[in-house]
């Protein structure tokens, strides 16, 4: 029986939509480039033509002498001095390296913020094991929708072909298994004041790093349990949280002490405020990029050479969190920024969807796959928000990525945030070993509340 011509063309746009859904992965001879021009985790081998980026030898794997593991973390390039510093009155020269964001941040505050410019080091590493499941994952990971399939333990996407295969590339980048932190986070008001919004110590996990557990991997490829201990009236407040690739399972659970209770969050996610954050950032916004990705239509913008922050070490240095924040923004003087090559990616928000963010352009490191700077504009037009965070040497996983240091300006307000602020904390990134699931479950959280 002849199908009719109608359901020939339902049919034939049921498979067309179908086909757009799911991003495949590469043929074994894209994949052979890992092993070649491109690094293990899918970065360009080769340095820039004027060689102001070296070519990729390894990363960075020697540890300090005499750190341990929970340490203040030492700084390798500590006795390098800024090759340039560009202030507003020489922006016009690095403008194609710059970002809108940190543009605006030089006009905002032109006699105290700068970008101290030092010798690209890609320092960027990962265990062996890593790159093997990288290598693997590149002809076995695709997309259905916004789901990832067929990927484990490495980089999904290496040799990436559409935005959201680059933005699971962030959300999967190597940054250890299971680690602990102890830190602070503080919002600067506009009128120059910083008010400590948190401070506490936080379990995270990413089961989708547990090596050789691959049979046992059920989709939490992020797990954070984080208990506050200030400041005053925020302590015995908790926070659980579990990240899965289907973004439908993701969760979230607080403990709130003035009622004793355990409370799901109805929406973890987008534009909603963190309270991991006292409600002043978006879950979207924690780690530059985290979560959904379906309310905004994404596109990749191309490749470019800018100036970003990394190799951030030397934030760890000042004794004093004051030292560190300066009452606008961070203080330059402890802020390192370095030449890089990024992918550019735009998100422009859906007919119908609703955010505060109606766009938003991100920029993610080639070598590590963390998104480092963004900025967003509002329902106006106006630039908006900058978002950023700052990559830190760490040669004992080996890893270049940041400790929870990320945050933001607002530069309409002048209000921003620092997250991940260690200089007066005695332990900072501290590795761990892998905790049982139940660890990060609201029951475990209910029965640490302190008050």
């Amino acid at each position: 029986m002849a199908i009719p011509s109608c359901t020939r063309i339902a049919l034939a746009a049921a498979l067309a939509a179908g086909l757009a859904a799911t991003h495949a992965a590469v043929t074994p001879e894209e994949a052979a480039k890992l092993k070649t021009e491109l690094t293990p985790l899918g970065g360009e081998r080769a340095g820039n033509k004027d060689g102001t980026i070296p070519a990729w030898n390894g990363g960075y794997t020697t540890p300090l002498p005499g750190f341990k593991s929970g340490g203040r973390r030492g700084d390798p390039f500590a006795d390098e001095k800024p090759l340039y510093s560009v202030t507003p009155a020489n922006m016009a020269q690095h403008a194609d390296k710059l970002t809108e964001g940190t543009q605006a941040l030089l006009k905002k505050y032109p006699q105290s913020f700068r970008v101290d410019v030092y010798k690209t080091h890609r320092t960027a590493a990962a265990p062996q094991w890593v790159y093997d499941n990288t290598f693997k994952n590149a002809t076995t990971a695709r997309l259905e929708g916004e789901k990832l399939v067929g990927a484990f333990g490495g980089i999904p996407f290496p040799i990436p072909k559409t935005a959201k295969e680059i933005i699971s590339n962030h959300e999967l980048h190597w940054r250890g298994e299971a680690w602990q932190t102890d830190f602070r986070g503080y919002l600067g008001t506009a009128s120059g004041q910083r008010v400590l919004s948190v401070e506490a110590i936080g379990d995270f996990q990413m089961p989708y790093y547990a090596q050789g557990q691959e049979g046992k991997f059920g989709g939490d490829y992020w797990m954070i349990r984080m208990v506050n201990s200030g400041p005053p009236v925020r302590a015995g407040e908790a926070i659980v949280g579990r990240q899965n690739l289907d973004q439908d399972k993701t969760s979230t659970w607080v403990y709130l002490t003035g009622q004793r209770r355990v409370r799901k969050l109805p929406n973890s996610c987008c534009d909603t405020p963190t309270p991991a954050s006292s409600g002043v950032a978006s879950f979207d916004e924690v780690d530059v990029l985290t979560g959904r990705t379906d309310r905004h239509d994404w596109k990749i913008v191309g490749k470019r050479e800018m100036l970003i922050p990394y190799n951030s070490n030397r934030m760890h240095t000042p004794a004093k969190d004051s030292d560190l924040l300066l009452a606008n923004h961070l203080n330059p003087d402890h802020v390192r920024w370095e030449l890089h090559r990024v992918w550019v990616l735009e998100a422009a928000l859906k007919a119908g969807q609703r955010h505060q963010a109606a766009r938003s352009r991100y920029y993610i490191d080639e070598d590590t796959w963390v998104a480092v700077l963004a900025d967003r504009w509002d329902a106006n037009g106006q630039l908006w928000k900058t978002v950023w965070s700052h990559p830190v040497v760490m040669p004992d996983l080996p890893a270049t990525t940041p400790q929870q240091q990320w945050g933001f300006n607002d530069l309409i307000s002048g209000a921003w945030y620092a997250s991940g602020v260690v200089n007066e904390r005695q332990q900072h990134y501290k590795v761990v070993p892998r905790r049982v699931d139940s660890h990060f479950t609201p029951d475990a959280m209910a029965g640490e509340g302190v008050r």
